[in-house]
């Protein structure tokens, strides 16, 4: 058993836990019996079919709707591939070409019993699990061989739209000192039904997340690797509407970490709450197959709602989204599950309550490699402050031992950040890194202080929340803002119509193949 810091009853967060897996049940429950649009995307490109026909639409979206036209959505794209393969002895992506090109109909070919369109489809199936163990394998490679930085792992963010010019901005970065680059992607990408193919120089805020760039972007940080000695990690966004598609982009790419949330789709970009929750756990286990530690967005909450009254709704999304991630075959060990630094500065002892929040998640996810966010709804475009604000996340980055650490930027809320202003958040993570390193193993807090209580008090408010979402039913929680009061309904949002009922010729080999791969090497 722990001993905690904060007095913590782990009896009762193992209570709080045992009820947040019971409300992921009950959506597996559910989720289990569906198929969507993104999935069966998924699907084709895990079975090689890429690219554009001549209007630049991607082949697998033209595969899926043909399927989605006709009716047969239900039965997925695997059982359609492979019965067009025995009928015809083309590849998935001759297959797809075809189709695009209006001369072949692959629902209305005759059709062979599942077991023979399994059977062609396994060469298939095989060469696309070696090309992701190849990947792990890679990584696993470097860091045998390089090593890595020490945790909480710098995490900085690039976001020029080009990108050619992210590559030179994160390898700057990556000299610098960063341990990971995310490439934020371009506003509004979350919400489009499709992935742009190629590499993209226009985007607004970012980047689009596409095969290509991330192959520019892995290729060009394996150069600083070999440069520096040190491996360095890529991250990306694999939200939104296509969250399955970018997780298996990014498994066949060689990603190390992405942004892969149960809930954020559904709460900030007002996707549909059912295709989220089925799309979550494909992208959740492709990416727990691949390696990819994910990162969760319950940071947000806390820029719409009050850190202090609402500390409870992140905790209690924490532990949804890891019972979440352990349904989807998803260690611990690659959970990086979100909080944030994002106290009102004005706030008396704010610095005891965030750390106070920060051991909290520590010690309730000791196996997990803790996303930490910087403050970003306080800042006001005054640098030295906001400086200095940072300089306390940092502290208690290190004091309670976090796993990645999203820098803060002295120019957050001004621009996207400049090469210099990266220079200036790593320094100071770095600085505050080495001369507090041990801190977290030399204080201890005071019994039934500021501190330990409030620990406490996020705790009991997060199970009562839990209680009553189990009670509900999250689709029914969700229907009543129960995080970031922000209300929406199961019927709603977009996506909806990329939902379907699987139907009796349904397969998917590639969800047997994670599982059993990934159970087998847990146990060794």
């Amino acid at each position: 058993m722990i001993k905690s810091k904060l007095g913590l009853d782990f009896q009762k967060v193992a209570y709080t836990k045992g009820i947040a897996k019971n409300i992921a049940c009950e959506v597996q429950n559910f989720v289990t019996d569906y198929t969507t649009v993104a999935v069966e995307r998924t699907i084709c490109r895990l079975l090689g079919v890429d690219g554009v026909d001549e209007n630049g639409a991607p082949l697998p979206n033209i595969l899926i709707d043909d399927l989605k036209y006709n009716g047969v959505l239900g039965e997925g794209i695997m059982y359609f591939l492979g019965n067009a393969m025995v009928n015809t002895c083309l590849s998935p992506q001759q297959i797809a070409e075809k189709v695009a090109a209006n001369e072949l109909e692959i629902t209305k070919l005759p059709m062979y019993p599942g077991t023979e369109a399994e059977k062609v489809l396994q060469p298939v199936i095989s060469h696309s699990i070696a090309r992701i163990n190849e990947r792990k394998s890679r990584r696993q490679r470097y860091l045998e061989s390089v090593g890595e930085g020490s945790k909480p792992y710098l995490y900085v963010i690039v976001a020029t739209g080009n990108i050619y010019e992210d590559l030179v901005q994160a390898q700057a970065a990556a000299r610098q000192g960063a341990d990971i680059i995310a490439v934020i992607r371009t506003t509004g990408q979350s919400l489009l039904d499709y992935v742009p193919f190629g590499a993209t120089t226009e985007g607004f805020g970012g980047t689009y997340a596409t095969q290509e760039n991330f192959r520019i972007m892995r290729s060009g940080l394996d150069e600083v690797i070999e440069e520096t000695g040190r491996y360095i990690r890529l991250c990306n966004y694999c939200s939104g509407l296509c969250m399955p598609e970018i997780a298996a982009m990014g498994a066949l790419e060689g990603l190390d970490v992405m942004l892969n949330d149960a809930l954020y789709g559904i709460l900030f970009r007002d996707i549909n709450p059912q295709r989220t929750l089925i799309d979550q756990y494909f992208s959740r286990m492709i990416n727990g197959f691949a390696g990819v530690i994910i990162n969760t967005g319950e940071d947000n909450y806390l820029t719409t709602a009050d850190a202090i009254e609402a500390a409870h709704t992140v905790l209690a999304s924490d532990m949804i989204n890891e019972q979440l991630a352990l349904l989807a075959g998803l260690p611990e060990e690659q959970m990086g599950l979100g909080h944030a630094f994002e106290m009102d500065p004005q706030q008396e002892n704010g610095f005891l309550y965030e750390l106070a929040q920060a051991q909290m998640t520590r010690e309730i996810f000791p196996n997990a490699p803790l996303k930490y966010m910087p403050p970003t709804k306080f800042m006001t475009g005054n640098i030295f402050r906001g400086h200095i604000q940072d300089a306390l996340f940092n502290m208690i980055g290190i004091w309670t031992n976090q796993g990645i650490q999203l820098l803060g930027m002295p120019t957050e809320a001004i621009h996207t950040p400049f090469m210099s202003d990266r220079y200036l958040s790593i320094e100071n993570a770095k600085y505050i890194f080495s001369n507090m390193k041990n801190i977290g193993n030399e204080v201890e807090y005071k019994k039934d202080g500021i501190i330990q209580q409030r620990a406490k008090e996020v705790l009991d408010n997060a199970t009562l929340l839990l209680e009553n979402i189990q009670k509900e039913g999250l689709l029914t929680a969700l229907e009543k803002g129960i995080f970031g009061d922000i209300k929406r309904p199961k019927n709603g949002g977009k996506g909806l119509d990329g939902v379907a009922k699987k139907g009796g010729n349904y397969f998917n080999t590639f969800v047997d193949i994670m599982k059993n791969e990934k159970a087998m090497e847990t146990r060794k």
